[in-house]
């Protein structure tokens, strides 16, 4: 790609920013955010609550449109949304410090997305002895301390994905799957949804998996050799936003459009381009708006000692080249508005 995914993502804030009439565009890690794990929060606002929320990573637009839903909820309740997160989903030590860092600062609540569902537990059991409320978006932990995690149903779309790849191979053939960190829950339920998917068509089989570290370039490289080691594969998944970015370009780059058919997780600008142009021939969507937006409001419930349910899910659809234009498919792919995305792809190139 043109373009590194650090860049893109500093890109949309900025767009956002100027599109919503904000006076001058935020700082790389968001608005009124701190810029590492030693910065201090600024004071809070006259409601007095300032709630912590932390992604995984900060490099890919699905978490962009995370920030989004989250920072709307705060414009909506008067709370103080404080956006820091590690530079890649690997980080997990980044991760834990940056939350420690807030548990110190005292804020209200914090709300965030484990880069690993079992690493994080110890820290998330500290912020409650702390007496600070805390939500899981996207990626749980692998214990019940977290007072509620928004997400999609992770096995579901996956299972959806797993359906559709196989409705278009013909319920036969080789495929291969692409998860992106072994150990982090939205991966490996993914992965778990897709493999019992495909369990039911016994004229498919699972012919590789292979990781890619939520990294384009990396998946890239596992596609090729996903390919090289089955030259006869029939079909694709891949996890998330870098899974189908890195295997859409082999594909191109291979001529292999519509020979490997590929389903993905996830709807940034380039994956849509993919899905357009027949590269990708269905893509699993999420709601990222809706998930920071509803974690950041459970948060403010959680402080204001209401009840607030374990668990809460922010859907899932599988969107096709066929369904792409309608209403409701159109409001999952572009959250932000199709301005922002059609700048993007004029100013950038991604």
């Amino acid at each position: 790609m043109k373009t590194s995914y650090a860049v893109v993502a500093l890109a949309l804030l900025v767009l956002v920013a100027f599109l919503t009439g904000c006076p001058k565009p935020p700082p790389a890690e968001g608005p009124s955010a701190p810029t590492g794990p030693g910065a201090k929060a600024p004071a809070a606002t006259a409601s007095g609550l300032k709630i912590a929320v932390v992604p995984k990573g900060t490099a890919h637009v699905f978490w962009k449109t995370v920030q989004a839903g989250a920072e709307a909820a705060g414009k909506e309740s008067g709370a103080q949304i404080l956006w820091n997160g590690p530079a890649e989903e690997t980080d997990v030590t980044g991760q834990i410090t940056i939350i420690e860092d807030f548990i110190t600062q005292k804020v209200s609540a914090i709300v965030m997305a484990a880069c690993d569902a079992k690493a994080l537990v110890p820290t998330v059991q500290k912020a409650r002895k702390a007496g600070i409320p805390v939500i899981t978006i996207d990626s749980g932990i692998s214990t019940d301390d977290a007072l509620c995690f928004v997400a999609t149903d992770n096995i579901k779309g996956a299972g959806l994905g797993g359906d559709k790849l196989a409705e278009l191979i013909g319920k036969k053939g080789k495929v291969g799957v692409i998860p992106f960190i072994k150990g982090a829950a939205t991966s490996d339920m993914r992965e778990k949804g897709f493999t019992d998917a495909i369990a039911k068509y016994p004229g498919i089989k699972i012919a590789s998996t292979l990781y890619s570290q939520s990294d384009a370039s990396v998946a890239m490289q596992k596609t090729e050799d996903m390919l090289t080691s089955v030259p006869d594969l029939a079909g694709i998944f891949g996890a998330n936003e870098p899974a189908v970015v890195g295997a859409a370009n082999v594909l191109k780059q291979r001529n292999l459009i519509g020979k490997v058919k590929l389903v993905g997780f996830d709807a940034s600008d380039p994956e849509i381009e993919a899905l357009k142009a027949g590269v990708a021939q269905a893509l699993v969507v999420q709601d990222p708006f809706k998930m920071g937006h509803e974690g950041v409001l459970m948060a403010l419930k959680a402080i204001k000692g209401e009840k607030i349910p374990t668990r809460l899910d922010t859907g899932v659809a599988v969107v096709t080249k066929e369904n792409m234009d309608t209403p409701d498919m159109q409001k999952l792919l572009y959250p932000l508005g199709k301005k922002v995305a059609w700048l993007f792809l004029q100013w950038f190139g991604v």
